[in-house]
Parts: structure tokens; C-alpha cells; sequence
């Protein structure tokens, strides 16, 4: 009876002590997936990555998928100790990633001890950022050239690039994290990290290059359950304007049916007033404030709410509330 090629290969592996190939990889890998009982994760590397369409396209555009390390959480008096910055050519018309233009890696020394915690999340120290400085004509430069601005969680990473570089302040952002449809392809957990295993992905993660590389590495795949294109899928949400919906003063005996309709309370902190809150496409501005008379305000008087109506320049920026 015949060994099964991928039993051959790694008997002959153990002989020869040499390091595997890249079929010889491949067809292990099949073997392990036609079980059924594995998943195998590739590591991403886009000097590698086959899905870059590599062509000329008249009117391509240049986006940026952005990371940033910090010494903590709060943009008004935390730092930037790292930031990581790929930058890609897309046709706007297809939704095709062509190929990385440029990248940009870079510490700052935030002139104070980094935190313990912050240490032990990202593996940065004291040392690796003692006396450096982000290069700024750099940044600046892959700035100037792109036409938009991604990062997973862009409503944290913004507000500190911005900080550190204006230049930003002027360009529109999206954001991997809320403006694909996760839920409706099943997936619950949009950590940057699970992401990557549902495309068969692993990175060195709270390292901000490598985290901006990942989440170009999930622009490149297709949707789980829609097979939709991912980056498509972003950039037909990413600048659409939208109302923040702010349901001020309205009963307590309502919160049940707010929360069930997705809206969120806010306390106030982070400017604006304390209230149950939405954010609706524009369009739907009026259907929202009929649902608001009808099922939530007892005098059928919408008075009271509050609406900031924000494009992709504003959104997830300090300029946002």
C-alpha cells in the first residue's frame, strides 16, 4: 500500500532536516483542511500577497491603512510612541487594490517612562523610543497623497494622528471596525486579531505597522457570507453622510425600546449632552424623528432632539460630538 504524499513528504522531512518548501507547504496544507478537524493560518505578507490586481487604471486614487501605539487611551494628554503607515493604489470605480505604494514605521519619544501596562500590550520600551522622533516631512508627504484615511477603530486613532499631524485633519477617514457589516456575516468580534483568523490570517499584533498591514490584509479578502469584497464594501459606506440622533430628555420607561432600535447612551463626557443616541444615514433623518414622536416622546413633539449631521472630513475626529 502507498504512503499518502503528504505522510511521504514528512518522513523524508524528518531525514533530511532541511526546511520545507513552498508546495511542500501547500499540499500539507490541503491535506490538513481535507480532514475537516484543522485550520491552518497563513502569516500575511504583503510582499507575497497574490490578490493585488498590479495593473495601470487610469484615475487610481492612494488610501492609507493606519495604526498608531500610545501611552494610553486619552488624546488630550496621552502620545503617539508609534505609528505605522501602509499606503496602496485602489481603483475608486472597482473597488481593486493595485499594489502598496509606500510605508512608513517610526517611534516618538513621548519625553516620560511608558506605562507598565503599555510595556507589556505592545512590547515597546523605554529604550526602543528613548531620543527618537517621527519623521514628519514623511508623513506628511504619504498625507498629502492619499485620498483617504483607514484605521480599525478610527474613532481612537484619529484623534491622536491628528494631534501629531495636522495634515490629517483635512482628509476623510473610515473606519474598519464599524462601517463593514460584521454582524450580517456572522461574525460578533471585530478585534483586529479575529478578523485576521476568519481570512486565515495572522500578524504580530500591537505593533503598528504590522497592525496597518492587517487590516489591508482584510481589504484584500471577500466577505464570509456575502462573498462581497471587503474594501468594496467599505468604501460604499465610508462617505456616506450621516445624522448623530441624539434623543435628549426622553422617559426613562423608553430605554428598552431605544436600546432594541440600536440606540446608545451617552453620559456626556465626550461632548454633546447626555442622551440616548443613534447615527442614521441623512435620507433617513425624518423617518427617525416619526419613529421618535410616535413611540418614544408622550406629546409627539420632537423638540428636544438633537442632530449633527457628519461627512467622512469630521467623522470619528474631535470636531465630531
Amino acid at each position: 500500500m502507498s504512503q499518502p504524499k503528504s505522510m511521504k513528504i514528512s518522513k523524508d522531512r524528518d531525514l533530511q532536516k532541511g526546511p520545507i518548501n513552498s508546495l511542500e507547504a501547500e499540499i500539507a496544507i490541503t491535506a490538513l483542511h481535507a480532514t475537516g478537524e484543522f485550520s491552518v493560518l497563513r502569516k500575511l505578507n504583503l510582499e507575497k500577497e497574490t490578490s493585488f490586481t498590479n495593473r495601470s487604471v487610469q484615475g487610481s486614487k492612494i488610501g492609507i491603512c493606519l495604526d498608531t501605539e500610545t501611552t494610553g487611551l486619552n488624546h488630550t494628554e496621552d502620545k503617539i510612541i508609534e505609528l505605522g503607515v501602509v499606503a496602496f493604489e485602489f481603483d475608486p470605480m472597482t473597488a481593486e487594490i493595485i499594489r502598496v505604494t509606500d510605508r512608513y514605521n517610526g517611534f516618538e519619544d513621548p519625553g516620560r517612562p511608558l506605562p507598565k501596562e503599555i510595556i507589556e500590550i505592545t512590547g515597546i520600551t523605554d529604550e526602543m523610543v528613548y531620543g527618537q522622533s517621527f519623521d514628519d516631512e514623511q508623513v506628511n508627504r504619504l498625507a498629502g497623497q492619499a485620498t483617504m484615511v483607514i484605521a480599525h477603530n478610527a474613532g481612537f486613532d484619529r484623534k491622536f494622528v491628528e494631534a501629531r499631524f495636522p495634515a490629517f485633519s483635512s482628509l476623510p477617514w473610515a473606519c474598519s471596525v464599524n462601517q463593514i457589516d460584521w454582524q450580517a456575516e456572522r461574525i460578533s468580534t471585530r478585534v483586529l486579531e479575529y478578523l485576521l483568523f476568519k481570512f486565515g490570517l495572522f500578524i504580530n499584533a500591537h505593533r503598528a505597522l504590522d497592525d496597518a498591514e492587517g487590516v489591508l490584509g482584510i481589504l484584500l479578502g471577500q466577505l464570509p457570507v456575502s462573498k462581497f469584497p471587503a474594501f468594496k464594501a467599505l468604501l460604499n459606506t465610508y462617505n456616506e453622510a450621516t445624522s448623530k440622533i441624539s434623543a435628549v430628555g426622553a422617559p426613562f420607561d423608553k430605554k428598552d425600546i431605544l436600546k432594541q432600535r440600536g440606540y446608545r447612551w451617552s453620559d456626556g463626557s465626550q461632548g454633546g449632552s447626555k442622551a440616548w443616541w443613534t447615527n442614521v444615514s441623512t435620507v433617513l433623518e425624518n423617518d427617525e424623528l416619526a419613529w421618535l414622536a410616535g413611540d418614544v416622546y408622550s406629546n409627539g413633539s420632537t423638540d428636544r432632539v438633537e442632530i449633527n449631521r457628519i461627512n467622512a472630513i469630521d467623522r470619528f475626529s474631535i470636531r465630531e460630538r
